[in-house]
């Protein structure tokens, strides 16, 4: 049974739901991320973040890694320099071609496992530090998927999310093309509430995204947000027009979440 908590959070996730009209009419499914959106270049330095810090601190010489919902490897491709092996979860083989590569330029031993977590957990291997960045607003049922992150962690979990919904970005676009008003829950609040709810207990410390080099043209991110928001091409010129130079429409506000396996209250 789902506590108060994760009940709320799998509520205030449904109201993100495209109101059925304005679907239907859809040129395109809008729901498909762009792979090179989430493409990692392992030459070019990142800055260090609390989600790295945490994950490295824990991981020691030659741990190994599990990446939930890979990507490109954002998360994961960081802790290279001190990972024996790190293992990539995702069900979109794009994701996993560009995250395979990405370790292969790294000089780090991988393993793909392509589906969704938490049904793909049988096939990944237990871990010293599992790591999962950006997902978890896509993840009603909490319970299930957390439960299958700590159980393959030796370590540590390192959750990072934004602290608003991930496409809060694009409520003003909605508001314009739609004159649909979009939710403000979830939050990361709430996120750690859950946590706590099952049992854990979580750290969290709050941070700004750095300025990143985009990895796609205009034209690319354009058509991408215009299958987001269920738009026809004929409306480009309209959106270009909206988004300007403000893209990617990204959440500035990050919170890197942690918490222990081997720290579980009793009663969670």
């Amino acid at each position: 049974m789902s506590g108060p908590f994760a009940t709320r959070w799998a509520g205030e996730l449904e109201l993100w739901a495209i109101p059925e009209p304005i679907l239907n009419q859809a040129p395109e499914p809008p729901w498909p991320l762009p792979a090179q959106l989430f493409q990692v270049d392992v030459a070019k330095p990142r800055p260090e973040t609390p989600s790295t810090r945490a994950a490295r601190s824990a991981l020691g010489d030659e741990g190994t890694v599990l990446d939930v919902g890979c990507g490109g490897g954002a998360a994961s491709l960081p802790l290279a320099p001190w990972a024996g092996e790190i293992t990539g979860v995702d069900q979109s083989p794009e994701m996993l071609v560009n995250f395979a590569t990405a370790c292969d330029q790294a000089g780090v031993h991988h393993v793909e496992v392509e589906g969704l977590w938490p049904d793909a957990a049988a096939q990944a291997v237990v871990a010293d530090v599992v790591v999962c960045h950006h997902v978890v607003y896509n993840v009603p049922q909490l319970g299930p998927f957390l439960e299958e992150l700590t159980r393959h962690a030796r370590r540590l979990v390192v959750v990072e999310l934004t602290d608003h919904h991930p496409t809060s970005g694009f409520s003003d676009l909605w508001q314009r093309f739609w004159d649909l008003s979009r939710p403000t829950g979830p939050v990361a609040d709430l996120f750690v509430e859950v946590v706590r709810e099952l049992g854990w207990n979580p750290t969290q410390e709050r941070f700004r995204r750095s300025h990143e080099p985009r990895t796609m043209t205009k034209d690319d991110y354009l058509a991408f947000a215009r299958r987001r928001l269920c738009l026809g091409a004929d409306r480009d010129p309209e959106l270009s027009e909206a988004l300007g130079e403000s893209w990617p429409l990204m959440v500035p506000g990050l919170v890197t979440v942690t918490w222990r396996p081997d720290q579980r209250r009793s009663g969670g």
